[in-house]
């Protein structure tokens, strides 16, 4: 209903931002990883907003970037995460974080949101694996340099060898998956050579 608020920022609180719109003082819930990067107050500030609307209440929250703004949407379709679940794991994961979470099956790392218990996490990662793929390669589509997937899902062998093997050496999979992501980016020759993967990967985790 409402795309964004762009204004004023008013007053700043943990969970809240006041955003003064031409005199009109607008409540919007936000995450703790938001409030770290506002504007001071009296700055102006544009936040991208999802409207939760009950019967007894009207709430906005609100993102920096389209791109957290969408990642909460696609939380809150999962059974059992609403809005305020949505802004507790968006307040201890960033964006590439919580996508990585989610390609490798990395519920743990979800679980550590307040109020995230493990099979809600577990449920996020298998509800979502598909979503957070098809989003990426429609970006790729887009214009992005093209990379090789990294979805785990047997297209580069090389690629699930090496992140299994630095999971194997005790590195948390969402972070060896960033680390194999990276250096595929940097050097794509290396997608078909696992010695080759990990030797660069194990230097990007350094």
């Amino acid at each position: 209903m409402i795309a964004y608020v762009n204004g004023i920022l008013e007053n700043l609180e943990e969970g809240n931002a006041v955003v003064d719109v031409n005199g009109f003082g607008i409540n919007v819930n936000i995450s703790g990883s938001t409030m770290d990067k506002m504007p001071g107050i009296g700055e102006s500030v544009k936040l991208y907003t999802y409207t939760n609307v009950k019967e007894d209440a009207f709430t906005l929250f609100g993102f920096l970037s389209r791109d957290e703004l969408n990642l909460f949407k696609m939380l809150i379709t999962v059974n059992g995460i609403g809005p305020k679940g949505g802004l507790s794991i968006l307040s201890v994961m960033s964006p590439d974080d919580l996508r990585f979470a989610i390609m490798a099956g990395d519920s743990a790392s979800i679980s550590k949101a307040p109020g995230i218990g493990k099979k809600t996490a577990e449920r996020i990662t298998l509800e979502l694996r598909d979503k957070i793929k098809v989003s990426e390669d429609d970006m790729l589509s887009g214009g992005a340099a093209l990379t090789p997937d990294i979805s785990g899902d047997g297209t580069f062998p090389a690629r699930d060898e090496t992140v299994a093997a630095l999971v194997a050496l005790g590195y948390n999979s969402a972070l060896a998956m960033k680390a194999v992501r990276k250096v595929l980016g940097a050097n794509p020759d290396a997608a078909e050579n696992t010695e080759k993967l990990l030797k660069l990967a194990l230097k990007e985790m350094f």
